[in-house]
């Protein structure tokens, strides 16, 4: 596709550390109901994918988190678009992220929602970025690391762009 420099996982291995990840969530939450939030839109592929993997029952919500818009690079800014319905009070929530970055997103979810008095929280990421943050964030489950580089594919986007593609590719800008 144009504007695809290269491509950095194809369907198979994404398939395969996607299943990975599955495989340790359904273990570690094997006699609970964890409640899955996914942040929109890049989430969306990765968590459709990752909740087909478990064989534990649990719950889906999404929140609309914005930072990048048509920007390579995070504003820095966070803006809460769409949040979620249910009530988190004493759940197990598992925050669904396509791409754990500047983290700034992340944080700043993560502290609304243990506002809300959940039993626990933790974070997967599709991609955890080799990058220093600013704000204390790790991913608890993650597919990949990857160098820092600006990736579509798989969810991710460049201005609305390329979210459909099946593989993971780095954006030559």
């Amino acid at each position: 596709m144009d504007g695809i420099s290269r491509i950095l996982y194809d369907q198979a291995t994404i398939a395969s550390a996607v299943k990975r990840v599955g495989a340790i969530i359904s273990e570690e939450y094997r006699d609970k109901n964890p409640l899955l939030i996914g942040v929109l839109k890049g989430s969306f592929i990765f968590m459709a994918d990752l909740v087909r993997v478990l064989d534990i029952p649990c719950e889906m919500e999404f929140m609309v988190a914005k930072s990048y818009g048509q920007r390579t690079q995070s504003s820095g800014v966070v803006e809460i678009l769409k949040d979620i319905n249910t009530d988190i009070n004493g759940r197990d929530v598992i925050i669904i992220e396509d791409i754990l970055d500047t983290a700034n997103t992340l944080f700043s979810i993560t502290e609304v929602l243990k506002a809300r008095n959940p039993a626990s929280i933790k974070i997967c990421v599709f991609l955890d970025k080799n990058i220093e943050r600013k704000v204390p964030v790790t991913a608890d489950y993650k597919c990949f690391d990857i160098e820092n580089e600006f990736v579509v594919g798989y969810g991710l986007d460049y201005a609305e762009k390329y979210r459909n593609l099946p593989y993971l590719g780095v954006l030559g800008v």
